[in-house]
């Protein structure tokens, strides 16, 4: 993998290169809001990584623990970008049961839709009547 000019990459600019993050600016807020642990604390965007350093990062519903393998400042594709880190296992377990959970629907309510125009009718008369 391509390193920066003396080894030295930004931790905001490999979550980027690792395409974790679609833009540097959301790697940044990020890391700065604690969703990107090192070592079990919140760290800062210039942080520097190292091979073997163990990252706990958190996007959307997922995280993801992952150990850096290889350091890279130049985004490519998602092959390449793949090759920087590795999953551990228990963290690729967790995601997969986390998605079936919510695929099942057993972290939300699940209704028909919206209500038809009778339903609403309905919902209204309910309402004014009980107000």
């Amino acid at each position: 993998m391509s390193e920066s000019d003396d080894g030295k990459v930004r931790l905001d600019k490999w979550l980027w290169a690792a395409r974790f993050f679609k833009t540097r600016a959301l790697a940044k807020a990020a890391i700065e809001g604690g969703k990107v642990h090192c070592r079990g604390e919140r760290c800062k965007p210039s942080k520097e990584p190292k091979l073997g350093e163990e990252l706990v990062i958190r996007t959307g519903f997922d995280e993801r623990t992952v150990t850096i393998r290889a350091l890279s400042a130049v985004r490519r594709g998602a092959p390449e970008a793949q090759q920087l880190y590795e999953e551990t296992a228990e963290s690729q377990a967790r995601r997969e049961q986390a998605a079936a959970l919510r695929k099942a629907g057993a972290l939300g309510v699940e209704t028909d839709g919206r209500p038809s125009k009778k339903q609403r009718r309905a919902l209204q008369r309910f309402r004014s009547d009980a107000g």
